[in-house]
């Protein structure tokens, strides 16, 4: 059984009168990568700045590797590690520099762990140079080494492929992947991609508004958002519309003069197709195709949005 490295219980944060976070609660367990997943704004960097200590809840316990953050803060936030929006470096420094700088902050600089994380993220021939010659893959390589110089059980970053081309997200992906899987770290990666996150990790959670819709492994997650297809029925769809009714109003995706789109199973379609007939409405062709994962996601959090 997998020990919950990080757990949030009853988070609640407002801005003024904005009630931003509401009741949020999850655990992320070692060994796995848990896949924060919400639109942008729906609450993701907001959650992960109260867990970083960079804010305050207004309620609500957080507990990293056991420590509640109200009790004893740097105890907890000694076994945390992570970037929030870019990572912050010395652009005038060598990586190697920067990472030395950072051990040093935390009481743990040691050579030989410092030639372990160079090694791990793939920055042994460039660590040497100055970090403004870098390019977004290459610091996001070096702080993720960074997050990781106190040897922390919580590794979290905000949005970490933003930027990269596809080869970067992959090496970041193998990265977080050894960590995770072959380390035992607790790793948590927020994105609005659920694609992306269909990759990565083993269990997601779904904010959106600030509220916490689902935590579930990805592979039930792809399956439950992929369970439907789009019929798209060549009719005079806003007379479909009506003959169908309030019975299907909330599948219909779009309709007009020309056709009626449908959030359907394939058991659905004998189905439409005899309720339109009797309703008097005159079929032309129907075509069935499988709703992206992108569709899907947005379906599920009904399009997101808020504060981020």
């Amino acid at each position: 059984m997998r020990e919950s490295m990080l757990v949030i219980s009853h988070l609640n944060k407002h801005f003024g009168k904005r009630h931003v976070i509401k009741d949020l609660s999850l655990e992320a367990k070692g060994g796995e990568i848990f896949g924060f997943l919400g639109p942008n704004g729906a609450g993701k960097t907001t959650t992960i700045k109260m867990v970083m200590g960079f804010l305050f809840p207004d309620s609500g316990d957080i507990y990293i590797n056991g420590i509640n953050t109200k009790n004893d803060y740097e105890g907890a936030m000694a076994s945390i590690g992570g970037i929030v929006e870019n990572p912050e470096m010395y652009k005038n420094l060598s990586g190697r520099t920067n990472l030395e700088m950072y051990a040093r902050l935390h009481g743990t600089l040691d050579d030989k762990h410092i030639d372990e994380l160079v090694e791990m993220v793939g920055m042994k021939a460039r660590i040497q140079d100055k970090v403004r010659t870098y390019s977004l893959g290459m610091k996001q390589r070096v702080g993720v080494a960074q997050a990781l110089v106190h040897n922390p059980r919580v590794l979290i970053l905000d949005e970490p492929t933003n930027g990269l081309d596809p080869s970067g997200i992959k090496e970041l992906r193998d990265i977080l992947s050894y960590l995770a899987h072959e380390k035992g770290v607790s790793v948590m990666v927020s994105s609005h991609q659920l694609a992306e996150m269909a990759l990565m990790c083993d269990r997601v959670g779904i904010i959106s508004n600030g509220v916490l819709l689902s935590v579930e492994p990805i592979q039930e997650l792809l399956e439950r958002t992929q369970s439907e297809n789009i019929v798209d029925i060549k009719t005079d769809g806003n007379k479909a519309k009506e003959i169908l009714g309030e019975t299907w109003a909330e599948k219909v995706r779009s309709a007009n003069e020309k056709e009626i789109r449908i959030a359907a199973g394939k058991g659905d379609i004998p189905v439409l197709i005899q309720a339109l007939g009797a309703g008097g409405a005159e079929i032309y062709g129907i075509s069935e195709e499988k709703l992206t994962l992108e569709e899907a996601y947005l379906r599920l959090t009904e399009g997101g949005g808020g504060i981020a």
